[in-house]
């Protein structure tokens, strides 16, 4: 299932896939995946994308 949430929040914050993959350590191929749903990152990475986008666990990666 593909993340738009985070996709959507990391647009809001004006940020690339590129931009956010260095503020959080990994490539801009890894938030690729995981925008697409074909990558499962880690809690770590989880927080620390969160933290750069100030959303919660819960409104990015909380499948409802």
């Amino acid at each position: 299932m593909k993340n738009m949430r985070l996709k959507l929040a990391r647009v809001e914050k004006d940020l690339s896939q590129e931009e956010l993959a260095k503020r959080v350590g990994v490539s801009r191929q890894t938030i690729g995946l995981i925008e697409s749903g074909k990558y499962n990152p880690t809690l770590n990475l989880c927080i620390a994308i969160c933290k750069e986008l100030s959303k919660t666990l819960n409104e990015l990666f909380w499948e409802e």
